[in-house]
């Protein structure tokens, strides 16, 4: 293996060696980066012209120029790297980290969120093929894939930011709206869950009439001024998330699993209030980081006692418990501060941003800071989801039922296995394989194609490093917005194949 990385890494040296040549020429030849300074009236342009010349290596070709900007980036390699300076003499190294940082917050987790979604509508969608639910899962991916993000970001601006801040001054909600809701969603629920006859009617009924009490709940305590999961939902979710995280990692029989999960779930529950009004006040960043560690590892440890001959499968699901249930923990203590934010001098009663990374001047808690980010993060990331969600979707779905056909997915169930068993344990492995390569090639590509969305949303990051570089025909941030996207392509593609041999014990990386 450390044979094939290494011939992979020097292939692929040379490869981005190509590419920043041809980006950096291209670049250079776009225009002249003097032209603002020809036009300009000031009495000393002569030397304006002289000292941009001699900071950005001017009178030498662009053909050569490369190397000097080269030099710098070598340069890296013993921890000084030199990627030039901008036309106003700003360090590129110093923009790049901050954009790199505004970016990769924005794109990890629009990435992350994108492809737990869509993997797993279009595993369920493979799951129910030709249904109602196919049919429609369908059409809204290719709507997604068809729609052009500029146009989306428009529309998100329009009708989840003005329009929602909007109704926030008097959030109420029209009677009429209540049943039309809840039949929408009692059609949705029929179409996912699998049943026949009245059962399809029952589960219709059943959807619609618990959305129209959650909505009729939500008006009634005024929820969207003051959000919360409050006691009383902990307690229903992380019951839930026990009994759901224990069906998907080791099937509802393994009750050593399901105790593990339900313990762990009553220890979150425990610790709600002490929480929420304790130890939660005057909480840093790596405080919160250290409890979610230490969380997973009490979560493991309670797993492993419970464990018995079945230590690991228990010990893992019910660290996945713990984990989802302090997250809803800690989103719960996010909402409690949501009045105050959005009532503060700053904001004033309209949350939902339309532009930036965070609010000017805002101070507070981490817990605010929090939600600020949130609202902030809320329209770009829905924007790179929706897109991603559609091509997630389609290619789980057609991987799974590739998967589906194949001999050794029969021999499994004519062995006797359960269904759980042959999709989760079988089926899904091998259907990821196609996958994790989309996967490699969307990571890199969601960073570039952040420039469209920073740009709409006016988030500073890479895109504008981009964009202004184009602009004002300056190589220099562009090459390192290149370097950095080329660079993650060529990482995560050699990624890809490792976790290929993971996924695939016939495949060997040699």
């Amino acid at each position: 293996m450390a044979t094939f990385i290494v011939r992979r890494l020097i292939a692929s040296i040379f490869i981005l060696l190509a590419a920043t040549y041809l980006m950096y020429i291209l670049t250079a030849l776009s225009g002249d980066p003097l032209e603002d300074l020809r036009v300009s009236t000031a009495p000393n342009k002569a030397q304006l012209i002289e000292a941009r010349t001699e900071l950005l290596n001017l009178d030498v070709p662009p053909f050569l120029r490369y190397f000097i900007w080269l030099a710098g980036v070598g340069k890296c390699f013993i921890g000084q790297c030199d990627l030039g300076v901008t036309v106003q003499n700003q360090p590129v190294t110093v923009l790049l980290a901050q954009a790199a940082g505004s970016t990769l917050q924005l794109v990890t987790i629009a990435s992350i969120v994108a492809i737990i979604l869509g993997i797993t509508v279009g595993i369920t969608t493979a799951l129910r093929q030709y249904s109602g639910y196919d049919y429609g899962v369908t059409f809204i991916s290719f709507l997604f894939f068809s729609l052009p993000i500029f146009w989306v970001a428009v529309l998100l601006k329009q009708y989840i930011a003005i329009g929602f801040n909007d109704f926030l001054a008097d959030p109420k909600i029209e009677y009429w709206i209540i049943p039309i809701i809840a039949v929408i969603s009692g059609l949705i629920w029929m179409s996912i869950i699998p049943r026949k006859g009245l059962q399809k009617l029952l589960t219709f009924g059943i959807a619609a009439v618990a959305t129209a009490g959650i909505l009729f709940y939500m008006d009634v305590t005024d929820w969207f001024s003051t959000p919360h999961i409050g006691f009383v939902g902990i307690i229903i979710s992380s019951v839930g998330i026990a009994f759901g995280v224990t069906l998907i990692s080791t099937g509802l029989k393994r009750r050593r699993a399901l105790y593990a999960s339900l313990t762990v779930a009553a220890v979150g529950i425990a610790i709600y209030f002490p929480f929420l009004y304790g130890f939660s006040f005057g909480l840093e960043l790596w405080g919160l980081v250290l409890i979610a560690l230490l969380t997973i590892g009490v979560s493991f440890g309670i797993g492993w006692l419970f464990g018995g001959t079945d230590r690991l499968p228990v010990a893992r699901t019910a660290a996945i418990t713990g984990f989802l249930v302090a997250g809803l923990i800690a989103l719960d203590r996010f909402m409690f501060v949501w009045n105050q934010y959005a009532n503060s001098d700053r904001i004033k009663g309209r949350p939902i941003a339309t532009v930036g990374s965070s609010t000017p001047g805002l101070e507070g808690s981490l817990w605010v800071q929090g939600v600020d980010l949130f609202t902030h993060l809320l329209l770009p990331t829905i924007a790179l989801i929706l897109i991603s969600f559609a091509s997630y979707t389609r290619y789980s779905r057609a991987s799974l039922l590739e998967v589906m056909n194949q001999d050794y997915i029969r021999t499994a169930r004519a062995k006797g296995l359960t269904e759980r068993t042959v999709v989760v344990r079988h089926a899904f492995r091998n259907a990821l394989i196609p996958i994790a390569t989309i996967v490699a090639f969307d990571i890199g590509g969601i960073i570039g194609g952040a420039v469209i969305t920073e740009r709409v949303f006016g988030f500073v990051g890479m895109g504008q490093l981009f964009q202004n570089g184009l602009d004002k025909v300056d190589p220099n941030p562009v090459m390192a917005f290149f370097l950095v996207t080329g660079g993650l392509a060529i990482l995560f593609n050699l990624l890809a194949d490792l976790v290929y041999a993971g996924l695939d014990p016939r495949i060997r990386v040699s």
